[in-house]
């Protein structure tokens, strides 16, 4: 995604709403030479508004309701951080971020949405608000899951007689009739009437509630939520297994935290959707206040105010002129009922129907189809004639990022064993293993090192990545981190982004090495075409480190991380994988092993699994120690989405290498994951059953996994599997 103009301008987006994917979109098919765009969003994914009521009802799944932000990240050449903004230093240009710190910006945007939080007693502790829409969609899931399993009783309770809360509330009430229960489902409404409707809709939108069961409480004043009652202070209580919040918008609380121009906590911005007296920043959608044109808090004026925020953006990174947003007076609202029908009303006027639920349904998917159907991942087409062998090397497919960009084994090794001489002096083990080792006063120093191709855009989560990776090498020697040198490449960029980015670079390799012991002691920076990061690591070990030889016939194989990390990435870097496959497996990826491989630390050998896959690392244990490996195909633990991925014919570049390189015996055909490359992959050990098991529990008990995969047995070096 990188292109050769140096990158001199940050532009960070603070928030996963509805404008922001559409700037997204549109960035991703023009982006703007030199800037560098960041999204900060707490999850990879974003709840869409307008499909929400139908997602309670059970009409779409909850696929069909995110925003996949993770992919219109990729496509837009974006890094993605995952953690909630908290606050903004506008002097320093600053944005901070729940577990990173502070993201430095020259241009920011700001679309985070409302909450529904309610300043009622009781409501932190038993209700959950409408928005954010994925805290609610969740918790609605697991108590609706909790009803069909005779935990709950189907009784519901909304505050908030507007628009949205009767839309959930029918929502609601619809699935839990669709699961055999009978609901009881009130909407509680302090005023006289429902909220936001003309009198001809919520005359319909009452006889439909009607029919579904739902009651509703005019009048009504909450007094404290407990965790079965909405309690009046004016009536009799309202039974509530789930009190969902729905009474009018709240804005964030961090923002009033802060220095910005608010209206009632909402961000005061002009007709350019600019922040009012801030040249840097913008805002839109819900937690913004319009001061040229107020408006309802409605998604559609954020979907038509979209294309004027990218390109007031645009003008801001490069000095160009902006243009003001007008939205319409009046709107169109589709308001649900619940099953598949629909109210619309426009001007005070309203029909109802199936129809109109169909009519709704297809704009929904639409709007959403248009941000799912992203561009396949270009590829240089060649053109012309080329040296022979071109083909059959790219085999149709990119060069992968992480361990899938490492040279074959067999290359390597043929290499080795033609120019490396034998070891001597204080040099006890040389390559081979997975680090070096050395002699030292008192025991033994191990060092290896490792570097990674950048996989994704943030440096930060790539410093973690690459910082785990190479610690796996003396973890899996069973010694202790010492010392750590780092090896970096930048992407051409000025002076000022250098600065921003080694800096989040060197907080991120001191977290990780510090929490495992080892000094960062120096390191070497440069520019080139794309990000890479790599540590040159020592560790010590009293002991001769533990390394492939050593297994025993009757050892089994216990694997600490699951495989398939080489798939995600593969489908993430082509736009593939869903960014909450690749979410789930990239915070694995950057989670340190050192607990682990203390509790693995009486092995008899050890290794990680890295570039080579399973398969590799297995026949390198089997080689050194002379022995054969049976692995168990069902006992493999395989990363969320990755099989899946794997069954479409996503695959690393190193794939067909690693399966030439490693083969496995089977009676039928070999899972490709097996050969998959990782990246952070897990520790491999070999120890006697019953101190695998015991190992077993000990992980468990802390939270971390041990699968035992396979055993080894008397025989020539090979792999079977059963």
């Amino acid at each position: 995604m990188q292109s050769d103009l140096p990158l001199t301008r940050d532009l960070v987006l603070v928030g996963g709403g509805h404008a922001h994917a559409l700037v997204l979109r549109k960035w991703g098919m023009d982006p703007l030479p030199g800037a560098r765009l960041t999204v900060i969003n707490p999850g990879p994914t974003a709840p869409y508004t307008g499909m929400l009521p139908g997602h309670i009802a059970g009409h779409y799944d909850r696929d069909a309701l995110e925003l996949d932000l993770m992919r219109l990240c990729r496509h837009a050449g974006a890094r993605l951080i995952l953690g909630a903004a908290t606050g903004i230093d506008r002097a320093a240009r600053e944005i901070t971020v729940e577990g990173r710190g502070a993201v430095a910006y020259d241009v920011a945007s700001i679309d985070i949405g409302i909450t529904a939080k309610m300043d009622l007693s009781g409501f932190a502790a038993h209700a959950v608000g409408a928005k954010p829409l994925d805290l609610y969609a969740a918790r609605w899931r697991a108590f609706l899951a909790a009803v069909r399993a005779g935990e709950q009783p189907p009784e519901v309770a909304v505050i908030g007689g507007g628009v949205a809360g009767c839309e959930l509330a029918m929502a609601m009430a619809f699935a839990l009739r669709q699961t055999g229960a009978q609901p009881a489902v009130t909407v509680v409404e302090h005023g006289p009437q429902l909220s936001g409707m003309a009198p001809r809709t919520e005359a319909m939108v009452r006889r439909h509630m009607a029919d579904l069961g739902v009651t509703v409480a005019l009048d009504a004043e909450v007094a404290r939520i407990t965790d079965r009652q909405v309690l009046l202070s004016n009536g009799a209580p309202i039974p509530a297994a789930l009190c969902v919040g729905a009474a009018g918008a709240v804005p964030h609380d961090w923002l009033a935290q802060t220095d910005l121009p608010l209206h009632e906590g909402f961000i005061r911005v002009g007709a350019d959707l600019g922040v009012v007296d801030d040249e840097t920043l913008f805002a839109v959608g819900d937690c913004a206040h319009m001061e040229a044109s107020p408006r309802p808090k409605a998604g559609v004026f954020a979907v038509r105010a979209a294309p004027v925020l990218h390109d007031n953006l645009r003008a801001a990174l490069s000095g160009g002129a902006r243009r003001a947003f007008k939205p319409q007076r009046h709107y169109l609202k589709l308001i649900s009922l619940g099953g598949k029908a629909a109210v619309a009303e426009r001007n005070g006027l309203a029909l109802t129907g199936a129809l109109l639920w169909r009519w709704k349904d297809r704009i929904d998917r639409k709007f959403m189809d248009g941000l799912d159907d992203l561009p396949a991942m270009k590829t240089d087409a060649l053109t012309g004639p080329v040296a022979s062998g071109v083909q059959e090397a790219l085999a149709g497919k990119p060069l992968c990022g992480g361990c899938g960009a490492k040279v074959g084994g067999a290359v390597l090794g043929d290499l080795l064993a033609e120019v490396q001489p034998p070891v001597s002096g204080d040099v006890l083990t040389g390559a081979g293993d997975d680090a070096a080792v050395l002699r030292r006063p008192g025991g033994c120093q191990v060092m290896s090192t490792d570097h990674l191709r950048g996989f994704v855009e943030d440096p930060a989560l790539m410093t973690r990545v690459a910082a785990v990776h190479a610690l796996g090498d003396i973890w899996a020697m069973g010694a202790k981190p010492q010392a750590a040198l780092s090896s970096i490449i930048l992407p051409r960029m000025s002076p000022a982004l250098q600065a921003r980015t080694l800096r989040e670079i060197a907080v991120a390799a001191q977290e990780v090495m510090a929490g495992a012991g080892a000094q960062i002691v120096g390191g070497h920076t440069t520019m080139g075409a794309e990000l890479t990061i790599g540590f040159t690591v020592t560790g010590t070990r009293d002991a001769m480190p533990i390394g492939h030889g050593g297994a025993q016939p009757g050892d089994v194989l216990v694997l600490t991380r699951p495989i398939g990390s080489g798939v995600i990435l593969a489908g993430h870097m082509a736009g593939t994988a869903p960014g909450r496959v690749v979410a789930e497996a990239l915070g694995v990826m950057a989670r340190p092993q050192a607990r682990a491989a203390e509790i693995l630390g009486t092995a008899h050998a050890m290794t990680d699994v890295t570039g080579f896959g399973l398969a590799g690392h297995v026949q390198a244990i089997c080689r050194a120690s002379g022995l054969a490996a049976q692995l168990w195909a069902e006992a493999v633990p395989i990363y969320p989405g990755a099989q899946t991925l794997s069954d479409q014919g996503v695959a690393s570049s190193l794939l067909a290498v690693n399966q030439a390189d490693a083969p496995i015996a089977a009676a039928g055909l070999v899972n490709p994951l097996f050969h998959d490359p990782q990246t952070a992959g897990g520790l491999l050990a070999a120890l006697p059953e019953d101190a695998a098991k015991a190992a077993q529990t000990r992980l468990k008990a802390e939270g971390l996994a041990g699968h035992i995969i396979g055993r080894l047995e008397a025989g020539v070096p090979s792999i079977r599997l059963r």
